[in-house]
């Protein structure tokens, strides 16, 4: 398991790599990744990009928990996040997760439910370029949505 948060951008391949290979002796039948990317609007038209701010140590140890969790519900063998800050371009990659599980299906939903948590419950903030200006983006309803569901499920991992 393994997660990192800086200004740097990562290669897709290299993390599918690092995951596979932390990951050999296990065997696991599923991959599978996400990659975030910054888009070039918001509800209200164009924007320039974005600027993401976190708290130093605090965000990597919510994202450590954030894996932890995934791992006991979802019965993962390995997985990853790794999260972007400071000044993204429009089309920028902004997030990468990965997990590994014996079954896609697990996969397939520690990779979403990583993704559904971490915008609601890890601390990185937001701001939107537009016309030379930023302004904070507050939490989106959807995204409270999304988390809620995880939350509200009873299933057991694997299921």
């Amino acid at each position: 398991m393994f997660v990192e948060v800086g200004p740097d951008d990562f290669s897709q391949q290299a993390l599918y790599d690092r995951l596979c290979e932390t990951d050999r002796a296990s065997q696991s039948g599923a991959v599978v990744t996400f990659t975030g990317r910054v888009r070039d609007y918001n509800a209200q038209g164009h924007i320039e990009g974005i600027e993401l701010e976190y708290y130093p140590g605090m965000t990597e140890a919510a994202l450590q928990q954030l894996l932890k969790q995934a791992q006991q519900r979802f019965a993962l063998t390995n997985a990853g996040i790794v999260h972007r800050v400071g000044r993204l371009a429009n089309h920028a990659q902004i997030v990468w997760v990965g997990t590994c599980a014996a079954h896609r299906n697990d996969a397939f939903n520690a990779a979403s439910y990583l993704m559904d948590m971490l915008k609601q419950s890890v601390p990185i903030w937001k701001k939107e370029w537009a016309n030379g200006e930023a302004e904070w983006v507050a939490a989106k309803t959807t995204d409270s949505q999304a988390a809620m569901r995880w939350l509200q499920e009873t299933d057991e991992p694997g299921a």
